[in-house]
């Protein structure tokens, strides 16, 4: 592989508890991993594959003309997934794959190319992933918004579900409310599931079981943390749009095409 090249990969599962068949929802005339399979095609990435366990996803992509790798269905993890990817292609310990989800059809190229960089910019390091600051309390408190906490390096301290760090003054959820001036800092980032891994990694990674601090939050990059691993991350260059995760958020996706596509858009 060629020096800074990398690999998107697209794991994506026909099966979803809240939103059954999501890669295959229609947007604009097209399955959803199709729009996330083109914004990929649009980054610096020397290869895309489109990793599945499904024939429907297998043909629908095919037919896009997208490379498409069939892997098992039993993975527990799209990290899992990328893993036997990885091993499939023969890749060498030090190539750079990115996972793009394949729920993410607003996704930008730009952020895909700057997640690999900050993996090459950090030999040391395993992974490297992006965050974006924190701006209401709302989403301070909601433990549906996974918070990092990062060194002066940009490398990951901790991932929680819980408001880290915490401001001993500003002590509960009404006295934060009280003082906006403390989230005009990058104190408090939401991390964002965009992920560059070495190919090295992945294959150890695949041997490893659950850690307790990974039970605890149900945060599978703790895992990495635990055994060791360094994460960079790195503030997205510009804003990460909302993924698709239930009924609601596909009918918001749909109604974005529509407009972008009445004004001439993409």
């Amino acid at each position: 592989m060629a020096e800074r090249e990398f690999i998107a990969v697209i794991p994506a599962r026909f099966a979803s508890s809240r939103l059954p068949g999501k890669p295959l929802a229609e947007i604009a005339g097209r399955p959803m991993v199709a729009h996330v399979w083109q914004r990929a095609s649009e980054s610096r990435a020397g290869r895309v594959v489109v990793a599945t366990d499904d024939a429907r996803i297998e043909q629908a992509m095919e037919a896009e003309g997208a490379e498409v790798l069939m892997t098992r269905a039993d993975h527990p993890s799209g990290t899992d997934r990328l893993a036997e990817v990885a091993e499939r292609l023969g890749l060498a310990d030090d190539a750079v794959l990115v996972n793009v989800q394949g729920d993410e059809p607003l996704i930008p190229p730009r952020l895909i190319d700057q997640v690999a960089e900050r993996l090459f910019a950090d030999p040391e390091a395993s992974i490297a992933t992006l965050a974006e600051p924190i701006t209401t309390v709302e989403s301070l408190f909601n433990p549906n918004v996974v918070k990092v906490v990062r060194a002066l390096s940009g490398r990951a301290l901790y991932f929680s579900r819980a408001p880290v760090p915490w401001d001993r003054e500003a002590w509960d959820r009404d006295a934060f409310a009280a003082r906006p001036d403390l989230l005009e800092t990058d104190a408090w980032l939401r991390h964002i599931g965009l992920y560059a891994y070495r190919a090295g990694f992945l294959a150890e990674y695949r041997g490893w079981v659950p850690s307790p601090l990974e039970r605890l939050e149900h945060l599978e990059q703790l895992r990495a943390l635990h055994h060791g691993h360094a994460i960079q991350v790195a503030l997205a260059g510009e804003p990460h749009p909302a993924g698709v995760d239930t009924a609601e958020d596909l009918a918001r996706v749909r109604a974005l095409f529509e407009t972008t596509s009445d004004t001439g858009g993409r």
